[in-house]
């Protein structure tokens, strides 16, 4: 594959919320991680599962989404659902 087939990280970012929103029929809100591996791509997409009133207590959902060289997703897996207002006990790798 050359360069020109290659799409822009920006094209991906588009790519992967729309598609993981057409599978899940969820809101695909924000891109909280984006890398380029050595199989295509890997995100992790911030997903609106249960919207509540407040909107401080909906359900949101981490997922990994995972998208081959041409910005086609071939897998995603839920990594954890937390409410909107909570944040993380703890960083990610720490302790």
């Amino acid at each position: 594959m050359t360069d020109d087939e290659r799409p822009n990280p920006m094209e991906v970012l588009r790519q992967a919320r729309a598609q993981l929103a057409e599978l899940t029929g969820m809101t695909a809100e924000t891109v909280s991680s984006f890398e380029q591996t050595e199989d295509g791509w890997s995100l992790e997409v911030e997903v609106l599962e249960l919207a509540r009133v407040p909107d401080t207590m909906s359900l949101m959902a981490s997922y990994r989404v995972d998208l081959d060289p041409r910005g086609q997703l071939t897998g995603y897996r839920r990594l954890r659902r937390y409410e909107r207002g909570r944040a993380d006990p703890h960083p990610r790798g720490g302790r």
